[in-house]
């Protein structure tokens, strides 16, 4: 399977990119200026990680997935929040690495395989932790996933292995298999489909970013060259616009925006409308943001205000910045965290 760019109705599609682009490059000096930028690139975080879900049709609650990060849990995590925190934590090891990290091929790999995070990108970024208790959280959900990790590349070899010896008989068996808990169907070939797709990021490197963009997201969705981690694909495409500095300060949700456009126009039969519904997604994803990030500065402005006066060993000033970042906090967060 190949993803064809060929010739491209730029016509139509050229007053979607300036917006997108204009919209995009708003935003970027906005977070990088406002005093509530960390909080919002925090909080954006998890909206993003919930909005993958939605598009995935999977109802997942923003504070569900808060009180699970914090493991303050108030009921066992379904499977949906357990994905749901897959992305949120991929999302942060992306902002955390370098711009150009995830989209390298030793990044896109590491992502897929779940490794632990590259040398030298702990506490980098905008995504890094911000104290040492989340540090070692981190530490033990990445020994966690490094066990998972082998546990996953046992039943990869042992359907290889079954698979292989199938080959030999005269009946071969259906064309799915099990594995990682999951069906799956052994003639995917995620190897070359994702090699498809590495080679449509460098035939729009010469592209305007949005657009590449919006091409680069409808070819992930065309060829779907993960069979388990499909949502990965916004995540790799809000790490291109970093990487080509349209979005420098933050990693954009493009999730966020998608969820804001119609299913109709994002699985479109004609690949304009497709391409159209992305760049309309990227606008009005940074549209949004620019909103939040005004709520939050006047949210801050209010509780700054009740600041005065206070004790120079007060601990309101760290609850305020915990109520920026976070979209809710509880009294056992709030305590753990002051």
């Amino acid at each position: 399977m190949a993803y064809e760019i060929g010739d491209l109705p730029l016509a139509t599609l050229f007053p979607a990119v300036a917006h997108a682009e204009d919209q995009l490059a708003r935003l970027d000096e906005i977070v990088r200026r406002s005093p509530v930028g960390p909080g919002f690139i925090e909080r954006a975080h998890f909206h993003d990680a919930a909005a993958s879900m939605w598009i995935a049709g999977e109802l997942v609650h923003v504070e569900d997935l808060v009180l699970h990060d914090a493991e303050r849990d108030v009921r066992a995590p379904t499977h949906d929040i357990t994905i749901a925190h897959s992305i949120l934590r991929t999302r942060r090891r992306i902002a955390g690495a370098e711009a150009d990290w995830a989209t390298n091929p030793s990044g896109i790999e590491n992502l897929i395989s779940r490794a632990s995070i590259p040398p030298g990108c702990e506490g980098l970024g905008e995504g890094a932790r911000a104290s040492f208790a989340e540090a070692a959280l981190d530490e033990d959900h990445d020994a966690f996933a490094a066990e998972m990790a082998e546990i996953d590349a046992l039943l990869d070899r042992s359907a290889r292995t079954l698979a292989a010896a199938g080959k030999d008989r005269e009946h071969k068996a259906g064309s799915l298999a099990v594995g990682e808990l999951i069906i799956r169907d052994p003639d995917w070939d995620e190897g070359g489909r994702l090699s498809e797709w590495k080679a449509v990021m460098q035939q729009v490197a010469a592209m305007p970013p949005t657009l590449g963009a919006a091409i680069l997201w409808d070819a992930w969705e065309i060829l779907e060259p993960l069979q388990r981690q499909h949502w990965l694909g916004a995540q790799l495409v809000s790490s291109y616009l970093r990487a080509r500095g349209k979005l420098a300060s933050h990693l954009f949700g493009l999730n966020f925006g998608l969820k804001t456009i119609s299913r109709e126009r994002r699985r479109s039969r004609d690949r304009t409308s497709r391409l159209l519904a992305g760049l309309e997604a990227m606008a009005e994803g940074a549209a949004l943001g620019m909103k939040e990030i005004i709520r939050l500065g006047q949210a801050r402005d209010r509780l700054e205000r009740k600041l005065q006066g206070k004790r120079s060993s007060s601990s309101l000033p760290g609850v305020v910045d915990l109520l920026l970042t976070r979209p809710i906090v509880s009294s056992g967060v709030g305590t753990r965290a002051v």
